[in-house]
């Protein structure tokens, strides 16, 4: 059944990634076509063909670099480091600048109508919404937190003056937040008050988020072979409860136990199967900190309730919401240096694929709702004007169109295969940072999930941006 389960999570990936693709090069391709381009090649991917077909003189063909694709058009600017070299051997007639600019934008364009569709779909099958409440588990003693009075069992309710639901809420806000002083708005048995917090970096993620941890115990994504926690018995998918007898407050709450507890045997309760299980485990001392450490991968939120609201948000709630997103994540880029955010942090073909799959082996409304951010961020992203992508080609055929004459052609075929590979070591550096973040999407695997059924008349709560809690490492 495991071994089904995978082939159908991979297979519902490559099909919803290659869809993404596909709308977005069939709408450069159907425009070329109506507007007399002549048509070379049509891929899905890059790099070496894993299958393909040739009609009608074009070369059809899905490829295995899973980072895009192409429609080859010989008649307007290509690059050959991405699309290889042009047989060359037909004298083509010169297109006009109003005809690039079309078949340019009509795959933009595309990925937009297709995340409209989806988003139909979504709301037509409604979409389940993250209800776990922002409550704060562990404070640390003497931290500035503590000494303003905050307890478990306090309730965040607004970060960087932003509404949030849950915690997922509450990392982004913090992350996008343009300052590392973040203005907090916590609740405690109807009282509001108001705190500047200090934001300190995530060991693991690079970016910064509150020093407040959440009341869920912690849960073990995975276990380092031959080490302390392999030792005691821990396993993945394991709900620490306590440690020593002291209840666990979070990840933060058992990282600080745990280091305490260096050479020292200790009892360590666990959640497996809804059982509780006592372990016994001596960590080990790290010769460089000196402190205890078991090895083992470990995330908050191992339980998530979701609520389905249906119908789900309205197609253009869904679209709009996205797009203020990637906005506020381009805004959030360009003030790099007040909010911590940059090229790292973002996600390149491998993390989209491990989070497309994430959402698909959840549920196939979340997935769906990941398609949408996915097109609208591929439309968004391909209209930037720099040469090789979408918007480069508009911005050089206007270029044209005012001059009334074309770009010198050795000027353009340059700028494009600099840019060309200039995208191939972006890719290839985003890539990087992808794999060193492989256990925080590891937990996403890990979570155990309740979905609620709405009630009748459906909820109209709003759906809220989905993000994971950083893993730590005990």
């Amino acid at each position: 059944m495991q071994l089904l389960k995978a082939i159908y999570d991979i297979a519902a990936v490559m099909v919803l990634f290659g869809a993404a693709i596909f709308v977005h090069e069939f709408g450069h391709y159907w425009m070329a076509r109506k507007r007399g381009l002549k048509v070379e090649g049509f891929a899905i991917g890059f790099g070496p063909k894993i299958f393909g077909w040739t009609k009608d003189g074009i070369d059809y063909a899905w490829r295995w670099i899973p980072a895009g694709g192409f429609v080859k058009l010989p008649q307007m600017t290509t690059s050959t480091a991405i699309e290889g070299q042009s047989d060359g051997a037909e004298k083509l007639p010169p297109v006009t600048p109003w005809s690039k600019i079309l078949v340019a934008f009509a795959g933009p364009f595309m990925n937009v109508v297709f995340a409209f569709a989806l988003a139909t779909v979504i709301y037509i099958v409604g979409l389940p919404v993250p209800i776990n409440p922002p409550i704060i588990g562990y404070v640390e003693p003497g931290s500035a937190e503590a000494k303003f009075g905050i307890q478990e069992g306090d309730e965040i309710t607004r970060v960087d003056g932003k509404q949030v639901k849950s915690w997922e809420d509450v990392q982004s806000f913090t992350v996008l937040a343009r300052t590392n002083v973040v203005p907090v708005e916590i609740e405690r048995k109807g009282v509001t008050n108001n705190y500047l917090l200090t934001a300190k970096v995530s060991e693991v993620l690079g970016l910064k988020v509150l020093n407040l941890d959440s009341r869920d115990h912690p849960v073990i994504i995975d276990v380092l072979k031959g080490g302390a926690a392999d030792e005691a018995g821990l396993k993945a998918k394991d709900e620490v409860v306590s440690v020593g007898g002291v209840p666990v407050l979070g990840q933060d709450h058992f990282v600080k136990m745990i280091r305490a507890r260096a050479s020292q045997k200790t009892d360590l309760v666990v959640r497996r199967d809804d059982k509780k299980v006592t372990l016994f485990v001596t960590p080990r001392v790290d010769p460089t900190t000196k402190q205890g450490f078991i090895g083992a991968h470990l995330t908050d939120s191992g339980r998530i309730m979701y609520r389905v609201q249906k119908p789900g948000p309205t197609p253009w709630a869904s679209v709009t919401e996205v797009v203020d997103r990637t906005v506020a994540t381009f805004s959030a880029l360009a003030h790099s240096r007040q909010t911590g955010v940059g090229a790292k942090d973002l996600s390149g073909p491998v993390g989209i694929l491990t989070m497309l799959a994430a959402w698909v082996n959840t549920d196939y409304r979340l997935a769906l709702n990941f398609l949408v951010l996915l097109n609208v961020n591929l439309a968004m992203l391909n209209l930037l004007p720099l040469p090789v992508l979408d918007g480069g080609h508009i911005a050089m055929s206007i270029l044209e169109w005012v001059r009334r004459r074309p770009l010198s052609a050795r000027f353009v075929e340059y700028a494009t295969t600099v840019f060309a590979l200039l995208l191939i070591s972006f890719m290839l550096y985003v890539t990087f940072f992808d794999f060193k973040r492989m256990p925080l999407f590891r937990s996403m695997f890990s979570r155990e999930m309740q979905v609620e059924q709405p009630d009748k008349g459906g909820d109209s709560s709003p759906p809220a941006p989905a993000t994971e809690t950083a893993p730590k490492q005990p």
